[in-house]
């Protein structure tokens, strides 16, 4: 009974004490609440940051409401402590910024616009509880990283990272010990230039002892030689990224026992040269959890040191050259949850073993040179979320146990050798799938009509695959879908009614080089279309309507028709604003080019081959970004426009098989200063040659052959840089905004039209062929070392050939034909090893031919018509007559000396000595005679019989 009582009561004690502690905390928190509703902030730090707004300019009012509350407290981005109501943290960092490859000029604009500008106030010293500043993604328009900063002493965290700062990082900031988040990132000029840099050590970083994240990358650290040994001895630092920081080795000898990263486990070192071998300390981080080395240098095999790291899951070893296969102790790395070999030189096949790195979550070795099946071991990895296998030259077809990876998002297999038959059926377990790209390999897709996929994708590439005549049914199920590439997949059919209207959030399309026909009226209420590449196929009728947002337009060959105006002048709306790349190349398009150029970011104007009339409108100089103008192959005609001028960096300009007349503008060479190809061939330019021209010390091409032009050849051309230079790079002209765009050039020589793309880089050309220029060939010329084509054939130029000729070392082809040159063939021409194609014909030239490799082996048209001797001529006779100065009948177009003519010639004396070897014994033998007869009589007869 006793016992009763006394747990009751002890019941009875706890309920008390329950009961006791709700009200108690339900009081505090009513209190607590009561204080946030009514605290207001202090008017010292109002001041303060009314002073701080002051000196910013702030184009889209995101700090609007700074003025209208009184309460700074509730001002946006500023956050006060909830009990003392001082000013703890202020978070302006830009809401607005670039994270997607497809990013539209207006959005880039609303970036722009949504950054702060100005300076940073030193009020922010007044603000003595400030913890918390997070300024990033601005921009303070070049303006130094404040000093003062350092002194805001409470501070725990500071972000300033792409803020727009300029200059020498302040050693003040070591002064904010109490720091534990410091991001810094950097960035770049207009000329590629870091626009931050350390003066000299990194000693002040040392007293930050509470420091957890450091964030130095895209600063130039190059005279920070203590770097290595100051991070390493930050007892709290748990991340460091000190990616593209200009950093030239890892370490110094003499003090490797100094570096003690005990607690780091983030580590990025990315994009800088550290040697071409990894330094010795970095496999002593055992702890590490994530290791970044991308593209700092190291050569030779993945270093073994690697897999003594038994904490790491994230390893990005991509751009170190290897050169060899994939280490065999890479499969024994178990705890990897992400690996990325991309770009790595890496050759041989994958092991079976890739099965037992069952942790991976992310497989990257794209962009080698693997080969062989993919292993079947790969439907191990059930925890794979992305896969990319694109750019190698896997081969045969698809495990069957690649389709069982559950949990794959991305599959990315492009540019192999993969062939073979893919069901509907093996995509039944891909239900997470997002992004499938498989171009680029000889695979075929088998669906039912009634299939529906059991993902929503959200990009697509098929190209190259064959997919059948017809759009696939089962393309309207991808409501997702955002980019869409199936070109190149034997697709005849017009497009569909259901394909536009499936797609509401389609950015990118590309449907070309099928067979794709019918007519397009319009293309302006599809998704939010940023990218249309319908060319080579068989559209026609006349251009369609395209969204006013778009930035890429490419409706090159196809059989489009009438005018291009409602394409850049709008109709009903707006004209297009955002347009970077325009297309229409290889159509059938006449009438007038329009007057309405208001593209401001237009760089790629493709018009070429086509029948469009007139004259180049003035408007086309408001086009101050253009770079690449392609007109090539039309009826226009005129003068240049003065206007074209304005657009200062054009770096391309074909207007080649026009009628354009007056003389070649001398502001062309004092313009456009780095334009790499000048092609006006084919026109009815007149007058001399403008020594402007000389300015263009980045012209590769220079072609303005078939024109009416007098006056000498100047001297200055040896101004030529590029033209001097030996240029090894097989690069192409190459613009990037959003996307890469590779140039493309037709280029006349060896007497046939060459477009060049991919080795771009390499092509050195001058064709002055086919004008009336006079006077001797300057000796100056010879200067131009790295040119690959010379043609000034078709002139009356007289003279000798230079002495030196033999110093063009990369000339592959030269041709001085149809001139009145004199004199011997200098004997320096035999260096000309690279030499391919020589045409000195119909000149007047004298003596021996030099003897070289390259000159006996040329054909002997290329001396006919002057008084040589020697090889490869079979005959040298002096008192020969010299035929007179003539063009070849049908050389009007290649400018290569007299190949019809000996065309023509050729096939006179193959028809006589058929018709002799024939027809001679048929004359001087009767019984043959006979028997031809009665063969003829039988066959006449015969055709009677089957006619009647």
């Amino acid at each position: 009974m006793a016992t009763s009582a006394a747990f009751a009561f002890f019941v009875c004690f706890l309920i008390s004490i329950a009961t006791f502690h709700v009200c108690f905390c339900n009081a505090i928190s009513s209190s607590a609440n009561h204080t946030r509703n009514n605290i207001t902030c202090f008017e010292n730090e109002r001041e303060a940051l009314v002073k701080f707004k002051q000196d910013l300019k702030d184009p889209s009012n995101r700090l609007s409401s700074w003025d209208i509350e009184e309460d700074c407290c509730q001002w946006a981005g500023v956050v006060c402590d909830n009990f003392t109501g001082h000013v703890h943290e202020i978070q302006l960092r830009s809401p607005f910024y670039l994270d997607s490859p497809t990013i539209t000029f207006a959005e880039y604009e609303a970036y722009m616009s949504h950054q702060l500008h100005g300076k940073v106030n030193p009020s922010l010293l007044d603000l003595k509880h400030l913890q918390y500043l997070d300024l990033s993604n601005n921009d303070f328009e070049g303006t130094s990283i404040p000093s003062f900063i350092g002194s805001i002493a409470n501070l725990r965290y500071l972000n300033l990272s792409y803020a727009g700062f300029r200059g020498a990082i302040p050693p003040q900031l070591g002064n904010l010990t109490k720091i534990h988040f410091m991001g810094l990132t950097g960035g770049f000029d207009d000329h590629k230039e870091l626009v931050l840099h350390s003066d000299g050590n990194l000693h002040w970083l040392s007293g930050l002892v509470s420091l957890q994240h450091l964030d130095m990358s895209h600063i130039d650290l190059s005279k920070a030689l203590d770097w290595l040994q100051v991070t390493s001895n930050l007892p709290s630092l748990v991340e460091l990224h000190l990616s593209y920081c200009r950093l030239e080795y890892a370490f110094s000898p003499s003090s490797t026992n100094k570096i003690n990263f005990t607690s780091v486990n983030i580590l990025d070192l990315s994009y800088n040269t550290l040697g071409s071998s990894v330094s010795g300390w970095i496999f002593s981080l055992n702890h590490l959890v994530t290791l970044n080395l991308m593209e700092c240098g190291f050569y030779g095999p993945i270093p073994s040191g690697l897999q003594n790291m038994t904490s790491l899951k994230v390893l990005d070893w991509s751009g170190n050259p290897s050169n060899s296969i994939i280490p065999s102790w890479v499969y024994s790395l178990h705890h990897l949850e992400s690996l990325i070999l991309q770009g790595n030189l890496l050759h041989g096949a994958m092991s079976i073993a890739i099965g037992n790195l069952t942790s991976l979550v992310s497989l990257r070795i794209n962009s080698n040179s693997l080969s062989g099946f993919i292993p079947v071991s790969i439907g191990r990895l059930s925890s794979l979320i992305i896969l990319d296998l694109s750019y190698n030259k896997f081969n045969g077809t698809l495990p069957k146990s690649l389709w069982q990876l559950g949990k794959l998002e991305a599959l990315l297999i492009r540019y192999n050798l993969l062939q073979g038959v893919i069901s509907y059926v093996h995509f039944a377990n891909l239900t997470r799938l997002r992004y499938l790209q498989a171009g680029g390999n000889s695979l075929t897709l088998k669906a039912s009509e009634n299939w529906v996929p059991p993902f929503q994708l959200e990009i697509l590439n098929l190209d190259s695959w064959q997919l059948g005549t017809q759009f696939p049914l089962w393309l309207p199920s991808q409501r997702n879908l955002q980019y869409l590439s199936i070109a190149n997949t034997r697709i005849s059919e017009s497009i569909p009614t259901w394909f536009w209207p499936s797609f509401p959030n389609l950015k990118y399309v590309n449907l070309s080089r099928n067979q794709i026909r019918g007519e397009i009226s319009s293309l302006r209420n599809v998704g939010r279309l940023y990218v249309i590449d319908l060319s080579s196929n068989h559209f026609s009728g006349t251009l369609p309507l395209v969204p006013s947002n778009l930035m890429w337009l490419d409706l090159s060959n196809n059989f489009f028709s009438r005018s291009i105006y409602h394409v850049l002048c709008g109709k009903g709306e707006e004209p297009n604003n955002d347009l970077f790349f325009l297309n229409l190349g290889d159509n059938l398009l006449s009438g007038k080019i329009p007057d309405c150029w208001k593209h401001p970011y237009l760089q790629m104007i493709k018009l070429e081959n086509n029948n469009l009339a007139g004259s180049i409108p003035n408007s086309i100089g408001q086009l101050s970004g253009l770079q690449s103008l392609h007109l090539r192959h039309n009826n226009l005609s005129g003068e240049l426009p003065r206007t074209l001028q304005n657009c200062s960096f054009l770096r391309v300009i074909d207007l080649s098989e026009n009628s354009f007349t007056g003389s070649i503008p001398p502001w062309i060479g004092n313009s456009f200063l780095t334009l790499i190809d000048l092609n006006l061939r084919s026109n009815k330019f007149s007058g001399d040659l403008p020594h402007e021209l000389c300015r263009l010390s980045s012209l590769q091409i220079l072609d303005v052959a078939h024109n009416n032009l007098s006056g000498s050849v100047p001297r200055c051309f040896a101004n030529f840089r590029a033209m001097v230079e030996i240029n090894n790079s097989r690069s192409p002209i190459f613009y990037y905004i959003g996307y890469g765009i590779a140039d493309n050039l037709f280029l006349v020589t060896k007497g046939r039209y060459v477009e060049y793309s991919t080795t771009l880089g390499l092509v050195t050309s001058m064709d002055l062929s086919r004008n009336n220029l006079s006077g001797v060939i300057p000796e100056e010329l010879t200067k131009l070392r790295g040119l690959w084509s010379l043609n000034l054939s078709g002139n009356h130029l007289t003279g000798r050939i230079p002495r030196n000729i033999g110093d063009m070392r990369q000339l592959e082809s030269l041709d001085f034909s149809l001139n009145q040159l004199f004199g011997e063939i200098p004997s320096s021409i035999s260096r000309l090893t690279f030499l391919s194609h020589l045409n000195l014909s119909y000149n007047n030239l004298t003596g021996s031919i030099p003897s070289s490799t390259q000159l006996q082996s040329m054909n002997d048209s290329s001396f006919l018509g002057n008084k040589l001797c020697g090889p490869p001529l079979t005959s040298c006779n002096p008192k020969k007559p010299i035929p007179p100065q003539v063009d070849p009948p049908g050389s009007e177009e290649n400018g290569e000396g007299s190949l019809e003519a000996l065309f023509f010639a050729s096939m006179a004396l193959g028809f006589a000595v058929g018709f002799w070897i024939v027809l001679g014994p048929l004359l001087f033998k009767r019984s043959w005679r006979i028997a031809y007869f009665r063969v003829l009589e039988d066959i006449s007869h015969k055709l009677w019989d089957f006619i009647s």
